[in-house]
């Protein structure tokens, strides 16, 4: 049988409302009474009801996680993140996809923070006033973006496209083409940026592509034109458009690496499977859920102690090399 607040205050030779004030306002009980509350709900396993301890911290104990596409491995791992480090905290995500449509997030946010005490948004396409403006609502997060005057954890997708092209130039390659992703998209631009700096410093040449769907399909889509730039290699905006890449140009009999090499980003688990197995630059995806979600959490409790510390965290990417970049043909 589930143990009650009244069965813990009997136990612990209190009332009902000094259980619940040793729990929620502990500083308002004395030592001695606090330590007599702990060791009855040890000793009876009680665990406090969600709703009821709402009503007095002002807090649901839930947090939101807005994501583009849980389709996608990355967003999915990033999920993984979050959930596991809410869960330490005794806190329940409720998690809603936009389903890559940027004019979705704002309404999403504003739905959930009726509900929630903060919200993580991830990879929000919106601009910094637009989300200034969503912030207006709610606490919120970000991850893998940056905007002034909002907290976040982000990537430095400069010095992992530094990382891709110092492989590939190692390699040989001279001509390297560019696959990006949504034209919108902060990764996008930064990638990009990244790739930019790291070709022009290393004396090789850039081929890009344009911008394409960050799915399967938009890097078969992609392919054709990557093969028309004259490129020996390409970098794509992440390992599901590397992984379309793959397909469409082993269906046109182009070998990988003999004739192309190709490198993706996030080191998603299909990245392992996929043949050849996809050299990518791996992200921390899990950790920057858990990054958000202590960041969240800090704000909630703290606003302004929170505001005056660090607000945003910096997570670094590593290349993983595999089987999809070699030495450059030789012509």
């Amino acid at each position: 049988m589930t143990a009650t607040i009244r069965d813990v205050a009997r136990l612990a030779g209190v009332s009902p409302s000094t259980v619940s004030r040793a729990l929620s306002l502990p500083e308002m009980v004395n030592a001695t009474t606090r330590a007599r509350v702990a060791a009855a709900v040890e000793q009876l396993g009680y665990e406090p009801n969600r709703a009821a301890r709402g009503l007095i911290t002002g807090r649901t104990g839930t947090i939101g996680l807005v994501v583009p596409d849980l389709a996608n491995p990355f967003f999915a791992s990033l999920t993984k993140g979050v959930q596991a480090r809410a869960r330490h905290h005794d806190v329940a995500v409720f998690v809603a996809d936009t389903d890559e449509d940027p004019a979705a997030e704002a309404g999403l946010v504003r739905a959930l923070s009726k509900q929630v005490d903060g919200v993580v948004l991830c990879s929000p396409r919106a601009s910094d006033e637009e989300l200034a403006a969503i912030a207006q609502n709610t606490t919120v997060v970000l991850v893998n973006r940056t905007a002034v005057g909002l907290p976040g954890v982000a990537y430095d997708n400069e010095d992992g496209m530094r990382q891709a092209v110092a492989h590939l130039v190692a390699l040989g390659h001279r001509r390297i083409a560019w696959v990006g992703g949504p034209a919108t998209s902060w990764s996008t631009q930064h990638r990009g940026f990244g790739l930019r700096n790291a070709v022009e410093a290393l004396r090789a040449e850039l081929a890009p592509v344009g911008n394409f769907a960050p799915t399967y399909e938009g890097g078969m889509a992609a392919a054709d034109q990557v093969v028309a730039t004259g490129a020996t290699a390409v970098v794509a905006y992440n390992d599901l458009v590397a992984i379309g890449l793959l397909a469409r140009l082993h269906s046109r009999g182009i070998s990988v690496p003999g004739d192309l090499s190709v490198v993706g980003v996030d080191d998603i688990a299909m990245s392992r499977m996929a043949r050849p197995a996809l050299t990518t630059v791996r992200l921390p995806k899990q950790e920057a859920g858990r990054i958000a979600v202590e960041l969240l959490l800090a704000m909630l409790d703290d606003p302004d102690g929170a505001a005056e510390g660090s607000k945003h965290g910096e997570l670094h990417g590593e290349l993983i090399v595999r089987d999809s970049t070699g030495p450059a043909p030789q012509k």
